[in-house]
């Protein structure tokens, strides 16, 4: 989508690289509407926020995103307007005034922080890896396949063909396979599985086959425990 002209926003769609699963996803913030919105992107803890829960969206789209709908940065006035905050647990969670529940983070060290960021710089910087010759024949898709031919030129790295994946490509070691917020990820079915996450660096993830009445049991067993859970029910 072009940004060069300045688009009306009238509804959250209209935004530049707006994906529809995000509508959920900040109707739970307590955002619907433009409007509000545009308030939650002038507070910087809720714009930090919008960042860390929006897949795809980083820094440079946000502040596209400001400057599309006029956002002007005033620590002065987020100061003045800051919500009064009523802690609910010590070391869990924050609920705002507006019903948003500002999510349990990892203690991570300096050097783990750095390479969580430097792991989102790269994700933005990488390349599309699309299959040999998806240009020519629209029934192969998008979808990556290795090229494996004899003649291969891609295969073959020549320069005029595009890059194939290789291990150049993948992010810092110590972060991988983490959680964009730095949890590790731990698959649990029952909530006696809890006992053995640590709600310091370990974030916990319901698997699909789990009834909705043994859901909720585990995510209350989480919110007494400390435990964030990462495909919460509501």
């Amino acid at each position: 989508m072009s940004t060069d002209k300045k688009m009306k926003i009238n509804e959250l769609t209209d935004l530049p690289y707006y994906r529809n699963e995000y509508t959920a996803q900040l109707e739970a913030m307590g955002i619907t509407t433009v409007a509000e919105l545009k308030k939650a992107l002038a507070d910087k803890e809720k714009a930090q926020a919008i960042e860390d829960e929006l897949e795809g969206i980083g820094p440079k789209y946000l502040t596209l995103w400001k400057k599309e709908l006029g956002v002007k940065s005033s620590r002065k006035k987020a100061a003045e307007e800051e919500p009064e905050t009523e802690i609910v647990e010590a070391d869990t969670e924050v609920v705002e005034e507006g019903g948003y529940r500002v999510k349990k983070k990892p203690e991570l060290d300096e050097e783990t922080k750095k390479l969580l960021a430097l792991r989102n710089e790269m994700s933005n910087d990488r390349i599309a890896f699309l299959r040999q010759e998806w240009f020519r024949y629209p029934r192969l898709g998008e979808k990556w396949r290795k090229p494996r031919g004899l003649h291969s030129k891609m295969r073959r790295h020549y320069s005029y063909r595009p890059n194939i994946v290789s291990v150049g490509y993948r992010g810092p070691a110590k972060v991988r396979g983490l959680h964009s917020s730095g949890f590790q990820e731990v698959m649990v079915y029952n909530p006696e599985q809890l006992d053995k996450v640590d709600p310091k660096t370990q974030a916990v993830r319901v698997g699909s086959s789990v009834g909705f009445k043994k859901r909720q049991a585990i995510e209350a067993k989480a919110d007494d425990m400390g435990i964030r859970v990462l495909n919460r029910t509501g």
